[in-house]
């Protein structure tokens, strides 16, 4: 059977926006696949073992928490039972928080893809409170949860170097949300989306990653690339025209500008775990 799309999994209700639970034992290996529009957080006190995130094996030695963001395609391969935590986290209960600092602290663990907090019993037993309060079925139940998760990713921001000049809404967010949303090698168009200009994007991407606007957007581009051509059996010709690259040639030295090599060649060599 023909693949044309990178598996896309929900492990949340659809009625649901924030959803905190043991890590299931059942899912010791799974295929490659993103989530559904939802960024999630795995804490492991147990079990050893592989997880692939995109081109990038980690191995899991406990306690290690990974942060897959929702375009990300990962799996697992755990070859010992885990023991740990699972929180999943939608939009939703972004822009419904009552604390919005809980935002800004996901946002700079979203910076992030592996976090090695020490043998800290904290983190566990606010895991386990989290786990169970989100249970709770009274009038303070969301105010509670919110409580003790911004107490959680204080402690464990305290294991990495924070990014002090994010902030909890600027033009920054706005950009990555529309690279997630749609890849266009085309500055303009996303400054125009913005409502700002080409310059500004130069100049923010400049200061944040010491890139180019138009690089930033190729990082993108190329990443995505390389799922689909790992992920899927779409065709170099496909991909291309589903970024807007009328010329597929183009598309090719584009990406071997960037890359160093032509997709195929990235393919042929490409180890998919």
């Amino acid at each position: 059977m023909t693949r044309t799309k990178i598996r896309t999994y929900s492990k949340i209700s659809a009625l649901a926006d924030i959803k905190i639970e043991p890590f299931d034992v059942n899912k010791r290996y799974t295929k490659p696949h993103r989530h559904n529009k939802y960024m999630e957080l795995v804490y492991f006190s147990a079990g050893s073992g592989m997880h692939y995130m995109d081109e990038t094996g980690y191995a899991i030695e406990p306690p290690r928490l990974f942060i897959i963001k929702k375009d990300e395609v990962h799996h697992w391969e755990i070859d010992t039972v885990p023991e740990g935590f699972v929180i999943i986290i939608k939009e939703g209960f972004l822009e419904k928080t009552l604390d919005k600092h809980i935002n800004l602290q996901l946002k700079q663990l979203g910076n992030k893809r592996v976090i090695n907090p020490s043998n800290d019993s904290s983190i566990q037993s606010l895991f386990e409170i989290a786990s169970k309060e989100i249970k709770e079925n009274c009038a303070s139940r969301d105010i509670l949860v919110e409580g003790v998760l911004k107490a959680l990713f204080s402690k464990i921001l305290t294991y990495v170097e924070v990014d002090e000049t994010i902030s909890a809404n600027n033009l920054e967010e706005r950009f990555d949300e529309l690279l997630q949303t749609k890849l266009k090698n085309d500055v303009a168009y996303y400054a125009q989306k913005l409502n700002t200009t080409a310059q500004n994007l130069n100049a923010l991407c400049k200061r944040k990653h010491e890139k180019t606007a138009s690089t930033v957007i190729a990082d993108h581009i190329l990443k995505e690339t390389k799922r689909l051509l790992l992920y899927t059996d779409l065709s170099v010709t496909e991909i291309a025209y589903a970024f807007d690259f009328t010329d597929v040639s183009h598309f090719v030295k584009y990406f071997k500008r960037h890359d160093g090599q032509t997709p195929l060649q990235f393919k042929k060599v490409a180890i998919v775990p």
